[in-house]
């Protein structure tokens, strides 16, 4: 399967490990675009949290509700005619599926990162419910976008704003 060719988005699905910097670039991108962002932690029912808060990692039981309230969403934001930011860990081809599929107004965006660069961030955390004992679990998880799901791939070991240039200009999006 090819990648299909790319449109201006209606709606930027950051995806990535916990600490590969996802809120913190949405909230610089709903700056920059006045779009509103919304974060997918906020989506979580709260057992999910509960598990994560204890350093359990959730199963796919655990995420399709979660999933399917964040597509809903990007949906919802769609069929109004506007614009949004959500992230998303994202980190397998099935959980891409439920929020991807027969949507041509999402651009997703893939936050990457190795693993010491996100470990370093996710022990500088304060007040998180992701504890940087379940790292291992993401990296585990992780099933990097093909080229098929025509995602941007965006290295953060640069710097938030740079991050954000680099998204705005590969999806041909303009700040205020």
């Amino acid at each position: 399967m090819s990648a299909q060719p790319r449109q201006r988005p209606a709606v930027l699905l950051l995806m990535g490990v916990a600490g590969s910097g996802k809120s913190t670039t949405a909230e610089l991108l709903s700056e920059r675009l006045g779009w509103p962002f919304r974060d997918a932690d906020s989506f979580h029912p709260p057992a999910n949290v509960g598990k994560m808060t204890a350093g359990t990692p959730l199963t796919d039981e655990d995420r399709w509700p979660w999933l399917y309230a964040i597509a809903d969403w990007m949906d919802a934001v769609m069929a109004r005619g506007e614009n949004g930011i959500v992230t998303c860990s994202a980190l397998k081809r099935g959980y891409r599926d439920v929020l991807l599929t027969g949507r041509a107004g999402v651009a997703l965006i893939y936050l990457k990162g190795d693993k010491g660069l996100i470990g370093e961030r996710l022990s500088a955390r304060v007040g998180h419910f992701m504890p940087p004992a379940l790292l291992d679990s993401q990296f585990h998880t992780l099933e990097e976008p093909g080229p098929d799901e025509n995602p941007h791939v965006i290295d953060v070991h640069a710097e938030p704003g740079e991050v954000v240039e680099t998204i705005l200009a590969r999806t041909g999006l303009r700040g205020r």
